[in-house]
C-alpha cells in the first residue's frame, strides 16, 4: 500500500526537485544582502536624526542629564576639597584645547564633571554627555601618566561632540523622541528621554568609525595644542598590555592594540613629530 503524504507536505519528484546548493546560496545571499542593506539604513537614520536635533534642545536634554551625574560625583566624593581642584584643573586642560576647536554656529561651553570613585571598585572611563560636558571618572586619572596622555583622551571626547556622536548614542527610538519633541516644544517629552538617556549614555558603546574619527581629532588637537604628538598612543599601549583588565574606556570597537596602529599610521601620515611629554599635575594618589 504506497504511503501518502498528509495535505500540504512537502514532497520531491522530478516534476519538482529539492533546491540544489547554488539555489540555497543564491537565497543566503539574498537574505544577508537584506540584513547589511537594512543595517545600513538604519545606521544612515540614525545620522540623519543626530543632524536634525537644534542645539537649543540638545542644551535642554543636558539640562536634565547633567544633574544625575553631578549627583553622582557629589555622592562618590569625600574629600570635596581635592575634587573641586582637580575638575578646576581638567577645565584649565579643556580651555586649552577649546581655543583650538573649529568655528561653530553655536557657541560652545565644554566643561568636565569629575567623578571620585571607591577604591574598590574603579570606573576608568570617560564620555560626551549633552550638555557640553566631559564626564571624567577618577580611575581614568590614575591611569594617566603625563598631562599628554589626558589630553589626547580630552580631546577624543570633544571629537565625538564635533562629530555628534554623544547624540546618536542615545539610539534611534530616542532620538526620534528628541527631534519630535524639539519640533512640538514638548518639555514633559524632553524630561521623559532624559530619564531614559542617562541609563542609555552608560551601557552604549560607540561604532569603530566612531572612534577612529574621535582618535584623528584628538590627535590633531594634541598637535595643536603642543606642536608635537607624545602621548598620544601611550593610554591605549598601556592598557592594551594589561592582560584580563576590565577597562570601561576600551570595551569600545576597536581594540586597544588596533587603535596604536592607527595611531601611529596617522602620525607618520602627517609627519607629526614626537617630543617631549609634560608632568601632570594633579593632587591625585596613583594606586
Amino acid at each position: 500500500m504506497p504511503l501518502e503524504l498528509p495535505p500540504g507536505t512537502a514532497s520531491y519528484s522530478d516534476r519538482s526537485p529539492p533546491p540544489k546548493n547554488r539555489q540555497l546560496l543564491q537565497m543566503l545571499g539574498f537574505f544577508v544582502g537584506f540584513a547589511i542593506a537594512l543595517f545600513a539604513s538604519v545606521q544612515g537614520l540614525a545620522d540623519v536624526l543626530s543632524g536634525l536635533v537644534p542645539y537649543g534642545v540638545e542644551q535642554q536634554l543636558g539640562a536634565l542629564i547633567i544633574p544625575v551625574y553631578e549627583q553622582q560625583a557629589k555622592a562618590s566624593s569625600e574629600e570635596q576639597g581635592q575634587s573641586s581642584l582637580i575638575q578646576d584643573k581638567l577645565n584649565q586642560l579643556v580651555d586649552r584645547l577649546e581655543t583650538h576647536l573649529p568655528d561653530e554656529p553655536h557657541h560652545r561651553d565644554y566643561r568636565v564633571i569629575y567623578i571620585p570613585t571607591a577604591e574598590a571598585q574603579p570606573v576608568v572611563n570617560a564620555m560626551a554627555i549633552p550638555g557640553d560636558r566631559i564626564i571624567i571618572y577618577e580611575g581614568l586619572l590614575a591611569q594617566m601618566e603625563s598631562e599628554n596622555e589626558l589630553m589626547m583622551v580630552l580631546g577624543h571626547e570633544l571629537g565625538h561632540f564635533a562629530h555628534r556622536d554623544h547624540l546618536r548614542r542615545l539610539g534611534r527610538g530616542l532620538l526620534l523622541q528628541l527631534v519630535l519633541a524639539g519640533v512640538l516644544g514638548d518639555v514633559g517629552s524632553l524630561q521623559s528621554i532624559a530619564l531614559s538617556s542617562a541609563t542609555t549614555l552608560d551601557n552604549s558603546r560607540f561604532s569603530q568609525d566612531q572612534e577612529y574619527q574621535a582618535d584623528r581629532f584628538g590627535l590633531d588637537l594634541l598637535q595643536q595644542t603642543y606642536g608635537q604628538v607624545a602621548g598620544a598612543t601611550d593610554f591605549f599601549a598601556r592598557m592594551s598590555q594589561e592582560l584580563g583588565s576590565n577597562i570601561d574606556f576600551l570595551t569600545t570597537h576597536p581594540g586597544a592594540d588596533k587603535r596604536v596602529r592607527r595611531i601611529e599610521t596617522e602620525i607618520q601620515d602627517k609627519g607629526y613629530q614626537v617630543g617631549e611629554r609634560s608632568p601632570l599635575l594633579l593632587p591625585l594618589s596613583k594606586p
